[in-house]
């Protein structure tokens, strides 16, 4: 498995949860990360990317302020904070890594994708 995706589960609004995703070596080192969502019913849509050393991050503005990506490159792993998560972020999160650009947010731009792990946001 080259993206392992963990930590969803059932949060209820207002609360927090982490989504770690670690990843091997070769998809990990040196390049860009990001996570995405599907809702049932919808398309897959970006939520959060950093690059390499962490220095740039990007969201979508509906997760804007809320959720934060971080990464450790010694484990190679990211993560994802979900602080006030909202019934509407409800959707399985992806880790995405094999960027095509540093600024990456586009499903396209993304080579490799994890399983996915399912958030469920209850009110």
């Amino acid at each position: 498995v080259q993206l392992q995706a963990s930590g969803g589960g059932l949060v209820q609004a207002g609360g927090s949860l982490r989504l770690s995703c670690r990843a091997s070596r070769s998809i990990f080192s040196g390049n860009p990360m990001g996570w995405f969502r599907q809702a049932p019913g919808k398309e897959r849509e970006f939520v959060a990317a950093i690059t390499w050393s962490g220095g740039s991050t990007y969201y979508s503005d509906s997760v804007k302020g809320r959720f934060t990506i971080s990464r450790d490159n010694a484990k190679n792993t990211v993560y994802l904070q979900m602080n006030d998560p909202k019934p509407e972020d409800t959707a399985v999160y992806y880790c995405a890594g094999g960027a095509t650009a540093y600024n990456a947010r586009a499903n396209s731009q993304f080579r490799y994708w994890g399983q996915g792990t399912q958030v469920t946001v209850s009110s």
